[in-house]
C-alpha cells in the first residue's frame, strides 16, 4: 500500500510481542515506516524480519538509551504500548523492585518517549500519540493495585497532554482493554499455559490484531476528530457489582 500522505513513520514501543507486534504489522500494512522499540530477544527479530520494520533493542527504562535510538527521528504516530506486570499479588506483599518496574516501564517510559517525540510533532503541526492504559486503570481490583495505578495515572496524563495540546492538529488516543490474550500475565501466573488455564480457556478474549484494528480505526477518523478515549471490551465481559467483607 502507499504510505498515508500524513502518517509517514511510526514508532511503537513493547514491539515484540502481542499487541505491539500485532500494531506492527498493521502499520507496515498501511505503507508508514515502522521503528520497533523492545528489550533485545529473539521476537523483536523476529518481527522486524517479517514486516520490515525498523528494530531498536532499547530497554524503555534506559532514558540515555531512548533517546540515542528515536532522538534524531521526527514521527507522526507513536504506539506507546510497553508494559509489565510481575506480580498478581496484594499491594503489602510487594516488593520495592515490582514496584519500581511497573511505574517505570508502565508509566514513566511512556512520559519520556513522549517528551522526545513531541518537539518535532509541534513544529510540524501533526501526529497521533497512542498510550495502551487499560480498563483496571477505571476499574481496580483485588492484587493489580500498582498495575491500576500506572494505567489510572497514564489516562489522566494523556487527558492533561490533550489539554496541553488544545489549537494544534495533534490527536492523543488512550486504549483501555478488558481481557486480551497476550503474555503478560504469563510470569506473574507461572507461565503461559497457567496463565492460559486462568484467564482464557473457554472465554473469547479480545486478540492483539483486534487492539491493533482498534488502532487504524482511530487513525483513519477525518483530522478533526480524535477518538480520545476507547474502552475495547470483550463481549462476555463487564466491570460491575459490588462485593462486602463483614464480620460476622
Amino acid at each position: 500500500m502507499i504510505a498515508d500522505p500524513i502518517f509517514e513513520k511510526a514508532l511503537v514501543t513493547g514491539a515484540s510481542r502481542g499487541i505491539g507486534a500485532a500494531v506492527v504489522r498493521s502499520l507496515c500494512s498501511r505503507g508508514l515506516e515502522v521503528h520497533a522499540l523492545a528489550r533485545n530477544d529473539d521476537d523483536l527479530q523476529s518481527v522486524a524480519a517479517e514486516t520490515g520494520a525498523q528494530p531498536h533493542k532499547v530497554d524503555v527504562r534506559d532514558v540515555d538509551a531512548l533517546r540515542s535510538a528515536i532522538g534524531d527521528l521526527e514521527f507522526d504516530v507513536v504506539v506507546n504500548n510497553a508494559g509489565v506486570l510481575p506480580r498478581v499479588e496484594p499491594f503489602f506483599e510487594h516488593h520495592g523492585d515490582a514496584i519500581d518496574l511497573m511505574v517505570d516501564v508502565n508509566l514513566r517510559a511512556a512520559l519520556q518517549v513522549t517528551s522526545l517525540v513531541l518537539p518535532g510533532m509541534i513544529e510540524r503541526d501533526r501526529g497521533h500519540i497512542f498510550y495502551l492504559g487499560s480498563i483496571a486503570g477505571r476499574h481496580p481490583t483485588p492484587n493489580l493495585t500498582i498495575y491500576s495505578a500506572t494505567k489510572a495515572a497514564l489516562h489522566a496524563f494523556a487527558e492533561g497532554l490533550r489539554a496541553d495540546l488544545l489549537g494544534s492538529n495533534i490527536r492523543v488516543t488512550v486504549l483501555m482493554p478488558g481481557r486480551v490474550e497476550t503474555r503478560l500475565y504469563d510470569g506473574a501466573l507461572g507461565g503461559h499455559d497457567a496463565a492460559e488455564q486462568t484467564l482464557y480457556r473457554d472465554f473469547d478474549a479480545v486478540q492483539p490484531h483486534d487492539i491493533s484494528a482498534v488502532v487504524n480505526t482511530a487513525l483513519d477518523m477525518p483530522p478533526h476528530v480524535d477518538l480520545t478515549t476507547i474502552e475495547v471490551m470483550p463481549t462476555k465481559q463487564v466491570y460491575g457489582g459490588i462485593s462486602i467483607a463483614k464480620n460476622i
